[in-house]
């Protein structure tokens, strides 16, 4: 790497990895029931592996408010079902509810496809038409009502869906089978070449930690994104917030590792080569700890030292990072 990046490094690297921080859940709490699950623990044990998330929809025939309310009263409903349901957007793992609506001569009527994470259609059902001045309207108790009226259509598609994914899963999502499987979405915001070089070394990273990376959601029983965020400070430097967030297949978050440092003003704005390797070296190991902290490891893999680490980048003319074996 050109002097200049080596240089880079020696004012970036250490400030990066000294402020590490791993917000997850607080240490071991009472377990009153450890070995005595209780005689519905079988059921417990195995709840739905998804989430389903419930955007307002855009191709509706609704107003952008009535669309928001809407998906708001479908969540209300499939809650009432006991389905594991959030309103907004999908995460990474989630399924998504797709809700769209054609009218007919006097009558509107809607209809609901479930997509899993990977964007596959796993089945799509049609509600019974709403007179068209009543789907205009949109009042409060008409979207109530037709959203308590079909989520018992969507619940059918759910129970379908994890019926089919059930039949044709191969990898436990428990990680009881193996080593648990992890979708990586990629690192979002850095300037430069980041992005890239980030998920690059994070992939290898997380490899080398006891779990299996991969780009698809089938199979996945967590989640990891990066972000990272830049803003300026005084003293011409720019602030730069590297965030790791977590998410179990059902959507909970699990934690977050975050790097802080403050650079000078474009420091970052080309190749981040052997800073992109620091970086995603401390923060893989944190993110393992979530997981392990969480039981995504199980106890013995948890115990077992990590495999040696990705070989550095060496760029021309420029020494290679020291790998942790050296230090």
């Amino acid at each position: 790497m050109p002097a200049p990046a080596r240089s880079l490094r020696t004012r970036l690297i250490p400030s990066l990895l000294l402020p590490l921080a791993l917000l997850a859940a607080c240490g071991p709490l009472p377990q009153p029931f450890r070995g005595n699950p209780g005689t519905v623990a079988r059921r417990l044990a195995a709840p739905p592996a998804y989430r389903i998330a419930v955007p307002p929809p855009n191709a509706a025939l609704l107003t952008d408010v009535a669309s928001t309310d809407f998906a708001m009263a479908m969540t209300e409903a499939l809650e009432g079902a006991e389905v594991p349901v959030v309103a907004g957007p999908p995460a990474p793992l989630d399924w998504r509810l797709d809700v769209t609506a054609e009218q007919d001569g006097r009558g509107v009527t809607p209809a609901y496809s479930v997509v899993d994470a990977d964007g596959k259609v796993l089945g799509q059902a049609r509600g019974a038409p709403v007179p068209v001045r009543e789907w205009s309207e949109a009042r409060t108790e008409t979207l109530h009502r037709v959203a308590a009226r079909d989520a018992e259509l969507v619940t059918g598609l759910l129970t379908r869906g994890e019926a089919a994914r059930r039949a044709a899963e191969t990898v436990p999502f428990n990680g009881a089978g193996g080593p648990p499987r992890v979708r990586f979405t990629g690192v979002q915001g850095a300037p430069g070449d980041g992005n890239e070089a980030l998920a690059l070394r994070m992939r290898d990273f997380l490899s080398t930690k006891g779990l299996v990376v991969q780009d698809g959601a089938d199979g996945a029983a967590f989640s990891v994104a990066g972000k990272v965020t830049l803003a300026p400070v005084p003293g011409g430097k720019q602030r730069v917030e590297i965030q790791w967030l977590v998410r179990r297949r059902d959507g909970h978050d699990l934690g977050q590792a975050l790097q802080l440092n403050e650079v000078p003003a474009g420091t970052l704005n080309g190749l981040w080569g052997d800073v992109a390797y620091v970086v995603a070296q401390e923060a893989s190991a944190a993110v393992r700890d979530i997981i392990a902290n969480a039981g995504g490891l199980g106890e013995e893999a948890a115990r077992r030292p990590a495999p040696d680490a990705p070989t550095p980048p060496a760029a021309p003319g420029a020494p290679a990072a020291a790998s942790p074996a050296g230090r």
